[in-house]
C-alpha cells in the first residue's frame, strides 16, 4: 500500500516535480494556496498555514507519513523590499510547519538555501557559520534555526536545484533553453558560483537519507562547483543548442541587484558519506534533465 506525503508549496516548481517524481510511490497531495493547479496521480488541496488549528486539521485529515515543506518566498528583490512579508512566509510558516509536524511525530523536510553565507570560500560544509548577506538569506537562516529547535527530529536541506517549470513560472534551466531555441541574446554571470542538482536527483537522494533516519542539517548538491555562465554552456551542449547567444557577464559590475554571495557552492560529502556513493555531476543531471523532456514528462509540468 502507497504512503501518504504531503508537499506544501504545492504549485512551485519544487513541489510539481517532486510529485511527479514520487506519485508511483505515494499518495501524494499538493498543498496550495493561492494558485489552483492540478497534476495527475496527485491530489491537490487548500491548506492554510497560517492558522495552527486549520493547519493541524487539514494535516491530519490528509494523515502523511511524511511531509516535505518546499513552500517559500523566493524572490530576493522582493524579499529585500518587503522585509515582513519575507519573514512571515519564510520563517513562522515553515515554524508552523514544524509545531504540527512534531505535535503529530509526522517526519518533516525542510528544504533551504545555499544562498545562507557570504560567498568568500567554496565548497562550505554543514558546520560552516552562516554569513547571510541578504534578507531572502536571513530569513532562510533563521527558518533553519526555528524549525530545528521546535523539531530537532527535522531534516534540514540546503540545495540549489533546477529542473522544468511550470507555464506560469519558469525555472533557471527553462530561461537557458527558452532563450537558446529563440536565438535571442541574454547574460550569465561568470564569476557567481553554485553546485546544482537537478530535482530528480534531489528527490531520490532526500528520500534516501529519510529512509536513514537522518536528521539535521545536509547538504544536497551536485558533485560539481561551476560558473552560471559555465552551466548555461553545459545546457546548450547538452541541448544541441547554439550558444553563440550566451554572453559572459559579472555580478560585481551589477549596480541594480540585490547583494548575493558570489560563490554559493557547498560541499556534499556529509550526503555522500550518509548514501556511501557520489551524487552526481552536472553533465549527468542534463542528461536526465533532457530525458525527461524527451519522454514527454517535462510537457506534463509545462502545461500546468
Amino acid at each position: 500500500m502507497k504512503k501518504n506525503m504531503l508537499i506544501t508549496g504545492g504549485s512551485g516548481l519544487l513541489a510539481l516535480n517532486w510529485g511527479q517524481s514520487s506519485r508511483d510511490d505515494f499518495n501524494v497531495t499538493l498543498a496550495i494556496h493561492h494558485r489552483k493547479i492540478q497534476l495527475s496521480g496527485t491530489t491537490s488541496k487548500y491548506i492554510p498555514l497560517e492558522s495552527m488549528d486549520d493547519l493541524e486539521s487539514g494535516i491530519e485529515k490528509i494523515n502523511p507519513e511524511i511531509v516535505i515543506h518546499t513552500a517559500g518566498l523566493t524572490n530576493v528583490e522582493l524579499c529585500e523590499t518587503n522585509p515582513e512579508l519575507a519573514h512571515h512566509v519564510n520563517v513562522e510558516l515553515a515554524e508552523n510547519i514544524a509545531i504540527v509536524c512534531a505535535k503529530l511525530k509526522i517526519p518533516l523536510v525542510h528544504i533551504s538555501t545555499d544562498h545562507l553565507f557570504s560567498g568568500d570560500i567554496q565548497m562550505l560544509d554543514e558546520d560552516h557559520q552562516v554569513e547571510p548577506q541578504n534578507v531572502y538569506a536571513k530569513t532562510k537562516a533563521e527558518a533553519e534555526v526555528r524549525v530545528l529547535d521546535v523539531y530537532p527530529e527535522s531534516l534540514v536541506i540546503r540545495t540549489n536545484f533546477y529542473g522544468w517549470g511550470a507555464s506560469y513560472r519558469s525555472s533557471f534551466s527553462d530561461m537557458i533553453i527558452n532563450n537558446l531555441k529563440k536565438c535571442k541574446s541574454f547574460t550569465l554571470f561568470d564569476d557567481v558560483y553554485y553546485s546544482p542538482i537537478y530535482i530528480g536527483v534531489l528527490v531520490e537522494v532526500v528520500h534516501e537519507l529519510i529512509e536513514l533516519k537522518a536528521t539535521g542539517v545536509f547538504n544536497v548538491v551536485g558533485d560539481e562547483r561551476l560558473s552560471k555562465y559555465e552551466f548555461g554552456m553545459k545546457v546548450a551542449k547538452i541541448f544541441g543548442l547554439d550558444d553563440v547567444n550566451i554572453i559572459k557577464g559579472n555580478f560585481d559590475e551589477q549596480s541594480n541587484l540585490i547583494r548575493r554571495p558570489n560563490d554559493m557552492s557547498l560541499s556534499n560529502k556529509k550526503t555522500c558519506n550518509y548514501l556511501g556513493r557520489m551524487i552526481g555531476n552536472v553533465d549527468e543531471h542534463l542528461n536526465m534533465l533532457y530525458q525527461q523532456y524527451e519522454t514527454g514528462l517535462a510537457q506534463e509540468i509545462q502545461s500546468l
